[in-house]
């Protein structure tokens, strides 16, 4: 397998099974979407952002078709605008490069200080994918072994309705 060895390390020892689908790179979710389409899973985008200040970053996770509606967590936020947060903050913050955002990047955050939205649709999710740190892999992981997992890596997060009902 390949990703983040302590990753997998972290899994087993929260005794959260997992299902490991090796692909070719897939840095988006139009590119990974081909390589799901077998997976029994809820599949996610995960958006990264800072701030205006540049002193918050949020993950941002919810089901692939989903539109997000950046005005809406702006103004429940009340931190100004968001952007994107650069390759340098990714880096930095969660350990990953982009093109492979994912919470368990989680891991890497060990100062706490990524905060984390998830789409409230999630929660009726059986299996949810994810990159496991890197573009090349998916893993599939109950949703309550994710919950065990965010619980365990210590971030505050909440659960948001932060989409468009377009698709």
């Amino acid at each position: 397998m390949r990703g983040d060895p302590e990753l997998y390390t972290l899994l087993d020892s929260l005794e959260i099974p997992f299902e490991y689908y090796a692909h070719p790179a897939a840095p988006t979710v139009e590119e990974a979407a081909q390589y799901w389409k077998d997976l029994d899973a809820f599949h996610c985008k995960n958006l990264f952002f800072r701030n205006h200040k540049g002193n918050r970053h949020y993950l941002v996770i919810l089901e692939h078709r989903k539109v997000l509606e950046i005005k809406r967590l702006e103004q429940s936020l009340r931190q100004g605008k968001l952007s994107f947060a650069s390759p340098k903050r990714l880096m930095k913050h969660l350990g990953l490069t982009p093109g492979s955002v994912t919470p368990f990047g989680l891991i890497n955050d060990t100062e706490k200080h990524v905060h984390v939205f998830l789409d409230e649709t999630l929660q009726q999710a059986h299996s949810i994918s994810f990159h496991p740190c890197i573009n090349t892999a998916s893993l599939v992981v109950p949703y309550e072994g994710f919950i065990r997992f965010l619980s365990h890596c210590g971030n505050s997060w909440e659960y948001f309705k932060m989409y468009d009902e377009q698709n």
